[in-house]
């Protein structure tokens, strides 16, 4: 189940996709401890890089825990993404991604994100630029299309594996769709038939299932789990078992879960400190509760913690009620 990409080995075909405001080191960390082969960081503007920006600096951060780690550039300017790929090339990052699939309206309105993937020739000249100033490999995500009309996904395929990528992720929706309605498989399965270089599918792997059918459906060598994955990190654990055995194991139980969530705290307080990792814990506590007794009351306790003491009582208290009335 191991996965070659240009010498960087990946123990099975799960991959953590990147999202920007959740992939940092912490969940990358939890990410890979329940069994994701690769984790992706979220994605960093090659301009605030280049500018000193000290948040984008801190996007670069890699812990030994996490790899093998995927760090993504996000820009359009071939003079600017150099620079930023020679200041990503000094981490201790394994591969090099270019953002070619970002739906959202301010990334791609200055022809960054998925506005690259329209023109093919030039989206070939990033990666060959990006890839002349690193000596890591560079990968390329992006989007199935622009939009029905225009679907380009092997064009774009074929063009930046001429230019020097080493792998391509493709999620299948388009940019139009966002990340609504259903991901188009087949075009992923188009990609896979139409390059040399491995092809990683995006797009609904909810379940280990579904990674199952992407795999054999389309023939791509790895899987992007992206939205499946918030609150539910576990999915790479089964995913993996799922593969190896053809067996589903069961769901975590409700001390595990809090458990995970409570250390997911610890590490972001540790990475961020006590006021942003609680804060931005919010979000996470909620989604790791999500569809749990009282789930939804609960997400207003999370939302008035400001302090790590706070948020460990709440959620303790919120298991503790939850287990007496089981056992009642």
């Amino acid at each position: 189940m191991k996965v070659n990409i240009a010498g960087v080995m990946l123990d099975n075909p799960v991959i953590l996709a990147p999202m920007a405001g959740v992939c940092n080191p912490p969940f990358r960390i939890l990410a890979k401890e329940l069994g994701a082969g690769m984790v992706c960081a979220e994605m960093v503007s090659d301009k605030a890089l280049v500018h000193g920006s000290a948040k984008s600096q801190r996007m670069l951060t890699i812990l030994p825990d996490e790899k093998p780690v995927s760090l993504q550039l996000m820009g359009y300017d071939k003079d600017s993404m150099e620079k930023a790929a020679e200041m990503v090339g000094e981490t201790n990052a394994d591969l090099i991604d270019i953002n070619m699939g970002c739906p959202v309206l301010k990334i791609y309105k200055n022809g960054s994100g998925a506005a690259l993937a329209r023109n093919p020739d030039y989206a070939a000249e990033i990666v060959r630029a990006v890839a002349s100033h690193v000596d890591k490999p560079v990968t390329v995500k992006f989007r199935k299309g622009w939009d029905d009309d225009h679907v380009n996904a092997v064009e774009v395929a074929l063009a930046v594996q001429e230019a020097g990528a080493k792998a391509v992720a493709v999620h299948g929706r388009t940019a139009k769709q966002m990340y609504s309605g259903q991901a188009d498989w087949d075009i992923i399965r188009r990609v896979k038939e139409a390059v040399k270089i491995p092809v990683i599918g995006n797009g609904d792997v909810a379940s280990p299932e579904d990674a199952k059918r992407m795999l054999e459906e389309t023939g791509c060598d790895a899987v992007m789990v992206g939205r499946a994955a918030l609150g539910n990190p576990w999915i790479f654990r089964e995913i993996v078992h799922f593969l190896e055995t053809g067996e589903k194991l069961p769901g975590p139980g409700l001390e595990e879960r809090i458990e995970v969530t409570l250390r997911h705290m610890h590490l972001l307080v540790e990475h961020k400190g006590e006021v942003i990792g609680v804060r931005e814990m919010r979000k996470h506590a909620a989604w790791y509760i999500k569809g749990l007794p009282g789930s939804a009351e609960m997400r207003t306790v999370i939302n008035q913690q400001t302090t790590m003491e706070g948020m460990e009582h709440a959620l303790l208290t919120y298991m503790d009620d939850m287990l007496r009335q089981r056992s009642a």
